[in-house]
């Protein structure tokens, strides 16, 4: 059965009494997923913020631990909303420094203009621009996101990052149990080749230390449910081939702080234990070649 070609109707979200910043706004923190970042918690909307206005949304990344500061414009962007985007990631990203921060500038008409003032900031301040077209077909609207601006992560190592210690109890009271069972069995199959370092508890994640030095070649980030394990490698066609061969969850590259990710559950980690066994030793040669 071939489909019928129908016309889309472009919309003008600026000028539309109904479908307006409000409404679009709603559709966002709906589902935050469909301006196509990921998988995206709504922690924050009409923030106030004292002598600079309201912050549209906030957004999370739990397999980052990462908030985008968004600010949603209507018709072409303009100087204004740049530099409060800015101010809002900047006000956030002190008030909040447990987290990474992303500005993220949603417009109908992102201009040349703003694009070449904005590609100024770019690799300094990690900053995203997503235009957005509100089209209708038949009786239907849709919203189409495309990221036109991207940002660039400066590298760091996150072992330079000053971590807050914690506690097992501090854990417990964070995660399901089921998520501390699953690292302890990561860690105890693991014991040939980590078995000198312990697990050294952070506010924000789980690493390894050998007589009171950090030695994060892996580490750990528990969510309530889950367990993901980062392993500092250089991406390699051979390693992503060896992940991609598995069942294993193998979430995005991480560029910025050069790490494999992948959330590890108590099936997933049986069934490919040589496999993680052959890219954690790696990760350690690396770390101490």
């Amino acid at each position: 059965m071939s489909m019928k070609y129908v016309k889309p109707e472009i919309i003008s979200l600026k000028n539309h009494v109904q479908y307006n910043e409000k409404w679009l706004q709603a559709r966002i923190e709906e589902d935050p997923s469909i301006i196509g970042l990921g998988e995206l918690e709504l922690r924050g909307s009409e923030k106030i913020h004292r002598g600079a206005g309201r912050l549209d949304a906030i957004l999370f990344s739990p397999d980052e631990n990462r908030r985008y500061e968004v600010e949603i414009q209507l018709g072409k962007t303009d100087e204004s909303h740049v530099i409060r985007t800015l101010e809002y990631w900047d006000l956030e990203r002190k008030k909040n420094p447990q987290y990474e921060h992303c500005a993220v500038i949603i417009a109908e008409d992102i201009t040349s203009r703003f694009l070449n003032v904005i590609s100024l900031f770019n690799g300094y301040i990690p900053l995203i621009a997503i235009q957005v077209k509100a089209v209708k077909i038949g009786e239907n609207i849709s919203l189409f996101f495309t990221k036109v601006l991207d940002e660039m992560r400066l590298d760091l190592l996150e072992e330079d990052i000053k971590a807050e210690q914690t506690d097992r109890n501090y854990w417990e009271k964070k995660v399901e149990k089921n998520s501390l069972i699953i690292l302890d069995n990561i860690y105890s199959e693991l014991s040939d080749i980590i078995g000198d370092f312990k697990l050294k508890y952070n506010k924000h994640y789980i690493g390894l230390e050998q007589n009171d030095i950090t030695y994060n070649f892996i580490y750990f980030n528990l969510n309530k449910k889950n367990v993901i394990m980062n392993i500092r490698l250089d991406k390699t066609d051979e390693i992503d081939a060896m992940l991609e061969s598995t069942d294993l969850d193998v979430l995005n590259y991480d560029k910025r702080y050069m790490r494999y990710r992948v959330r590890i559950r108590e099936t997933g980690l049986k069934s490919n234990l040589e496999l993680i066994k052959k890219i954690t030793k790696t990760a350690k040669n690396e770390r101490f070649a």
